[in-house]
């Protein structure tokens, strides 16, 4: 065995080769970025389906969450294998959006861009499932998009504002502008 002096000695001793090239996986928490919010749905299951309560709105908007949002717009995405949609970002107007995926996989990158915001820079990575749906809120001022997995996606988005093909308030940065590694496929 090996004794390298920046690892805890092991119980297990290990061929050289293997000792060199070894790793221990860490499991920070996640970056937090103002505004940005995720919580976890409940989907019922039974043998013959599921049922899922994606969001109660009320008289002054959508109830039950961490944070505000006026429905003006609900729309659906589905995204081919692979794909990587990205980056998009609202900054002619408010236009704060909650997404939530049904089915398929997504990886979703947001990096917060605001000027005056205490997590200006921060990047924060998600992965979003219809196998177990949450809810990600994305206010306005963050950079926003995704990979789809390889069986695709389908996302259901809701927004506080109602897009217009005529004036968009969709900003776009290229898809490699906060690195191509971010959509670098995980193989470790």
């Amino acid at each position: 065995m090996i004794d390298l002096p920046d690892r805890p000695e092991l119980a297990i001793p290990l061929v050289t080769s293997v000792l060199e090239a070894l790793t221990f996986e860490t499991y920070p928490a996640a970056p937090q970025i103002d505004g940005v919010w995720v919580q976890a749905l409940k989907k019922n299951r039974s043998e013959n389906g599921a049922f899922m309560e994606y969001l109660r709105v009320g008289e002054s908007g959508v109830q039950g969450l961490p944070g505000l949002l006026t429905p003006r717009q609900i729309s659906v995405s589905w995204a081919a294998a692979g794909r990587v949609n990205a980056f998009h970002i609202h900054v002619r107007a408010e236009q704060n959006e909650i997404w939530c995926v049904l089915g398929g996989q997504l990886v979703v990158w947001l990096v917060d861009c605001r000027v005056n915001s205490s997590t200006t820079g921060v990047r924060r990575r998600l992965v979003l499932s219809g196998e177990q749906p949450m809810l990600v809120h994305i206010p306005s001022g963050v950079a926003h998009g995704y990979g789809a997995g390889p069986d695709g996606a389908t996302l259901l988005y809701t927004m506080d504002a109602q897009f217009d093909a005529d004036d968009p308030n969709e900003g776009r940065l290229p898809w490699d502008h906060f690195g191509a590694e971010l959509w670098a496929e995980d193989r470790g």
